[in-house]
Order: structure tokens, then sequence, then C-alpha cells
């Protein structure tokens, strides 16, 4: 196995195992302190329920990925530093764009935020990663348009990204769907990047798919009434949904040059996410079709 290869696959396995051990210390929390999502017409659970699982998740793929580095950099392996430092600039502003949106899901999922606050810090995220260089000027052809002028090209990628976070946000209403669906995404990404020889960021993509597999476990299987059962929150959904439009971005400006096979890069970025997307047209629609705000 290549060094590579073993970092990604770790990357899985210690984010998994680390929060495996964080989240049941959440519920413990939780439930000392009284943090419960309260029930209310538009609920459907039953039983007292935390929803603090999000913030088990930046915390951890932070603390995976340096360590990793850190490891790689103690052995004698300073690949994975100068893969770092070749994407920097990128990573450095999604990285501040993840922490910042991170706090708010916590803000929101401990004493509310008002959705418009909530929408401007998903627009200055999403500045964020376009002045880290994540926006796209090309769209290879999709509806037959290729090359799009620059001062269209900010601005859309800006409302893509809003409409994906919202996207992983409104999807997370059923036991396990947001999760299931982004970690396939993520999966699918990770898969990718290793393909196309970004490790980098496939180690992020399995990071953080190792982060969502023992959340599933608690939010699908767990039982309330042992205080096995938690939700995400927003801050889980608003934090996943910024990784995955920051991979996804990062995998739509991929430009095949050594083999012209490939699939066209911007079909296999968004190719995940057409579900979720789907989902939020769906109901912008409703919402409007029965008077109420989008």
């Amino acid at each position: 196995m290549n060094i590579w290869l073993t970092n990604v696959v770790l990357s899985f396995v210690i984010a998994a195992l680390i929060a495996g051990l964080v989240i049941p210390k959440i519920l413990l929390i939780a439930f000392r302190k009284n943090l419960f999502d309260e029930i209310d017409e538009r609920k459907i659970h039953h039983g007292t329920v935390p929803r603090l699982g999000g913030l088990a998740f930046t915390p951890v793929i932070y603390f995976t990925l340096a360590l990793l580095i850190g490891c790689n950099m103690v052995i004698g392996l300073p690949d994975i530093l100068d893969r770092v430092s070749g994407n920097i600039i990128p990573l450095t502003f999604g990285f501040c764009a993840l922490t910042l949106i991170y706090v708010t899901g916590i803000a929101d999922d401990l004493i509310g935020i008002r959705y418009r606050a909530k929408f401007v810090i998903q627009i200055i995220c999403a500045v964020m990663l376009v002045v880290g260089g994540l926006h796209l000027g090309n769209l290879d052809g999709f509806c037959g348009i290729y090359h799009i002028p620059m001062w269209l090209s900010y601005p859309l990628t800006v409302l893509i990204i809003v409409a994906i976070i919202n996207a992983i946000n409104l999807i997370d209403g059923i036991d396990g769907l947001a999760s299931g669906l982004s970690s396939v995404a993520l999966v699918f990404y990770g898969v990718w990047f290793y393909i196309i020889g970004h490790q980098f960021y496939s180690m992020i993509s399995f990071a953080t798919a190792g982060v969502l597999v023992p959340f599933f476990y608690y939010n699908v299987f767990g039982d309330p009434d042992r205080q096995k059962k938690i939700f995400m929150g927003d801050t889980g959904s608003l934090t996943i949904g910024l990784i995955i439009c920051f991979l996804s971005l990062k995998l739509a400006l991929f430009v095949p040059l050594t083999d012209p096979h490939l699939p066209n890069p911007l079909v296999l970025a968004f190719a995940p996410l057409i579900v979720p997307c789907f989902d939020v047209v769906r109901v912008y629609l409703y919402r409007i079709r029965h008077g109420r705000s989008p």
C-alpha cells in the first residue's frame, strides 16, 4: 500500500474512531444540560433528542488532518506538506469559511439565529471560497456554454455555493437522509480526487465521510428512550454543506489535460448533488404554491 493510499484510509479510520468517542460525550452533556430539539408542529420525532451532533464534525476533521500532516513530517515524508503548500490559498480561505459557518451553526442550535443573518453569513463564506480561487469560469459545454466572463463567474459561484449549503440543510429532515446522501457524495469525491492526483483533497473527503459514519449510527439506529439518538442540527448540516461545496468546486475546476476521455469535470463535480438540489427547488415551489415564504 503506497503512502498516499495509507493517508487516505487513515483519514477515514481516525475520523470515524474519534467521532465515535466524541458523539457519546456530546449526548451526555446535552442530556445533563437539557439541550434538546424541542418538539413542535414541524417535528415528527418522539422523545427528547439533542441536535448537537454537528459539534463533533469540524474539530474532528481538523484534528485528523493535522495529525496526519504531523505524522508524515515526523517519519520523514514531506510530500504531504508540499501538496498542502501548493494549495495553500484555497485551503486557508476554505478553512476560514468552515470555521465561520461552524460557529454560526453552534449559535443557531443553542440560541437561534434569524434566517436573514444566516443567509448573510453563508454569502460571506461563499465569497471567501471565491477569493480563494474557487469560482466557475468555464461550464465545459453545459447548456452549450463554455467560458463565462469574470463579472458573471463570481456571483454565479456564490449563488451555487449558497444553494448547495441550503440544499444539505433542507434535506436534514429525515433520519439518515442528509448524512447518507452526503456520505455518498464525499466517498465519490474522495475516490475521484485520488484518481486525478489531488490526494490531500481525497483525505479531506474521507475524513468528513468518516465523521458521518458514527453519527449515522446514532442518528438512524439510536434509541431516544435510552438517550442514544442525536441530530446533526444546523451546525452539522451547514458545515457538511460547505465542505461539499468546497470539494465540488475544486473538482469542477479540474482540467483533464492528460486524458481527454475523462468525464466532464462539471458533471463529475455536481452529479452527486442532483437529489438535494432538486429537493431545494421542490421545497421552494411548494412553499410558494401554499402562500408561504420560500
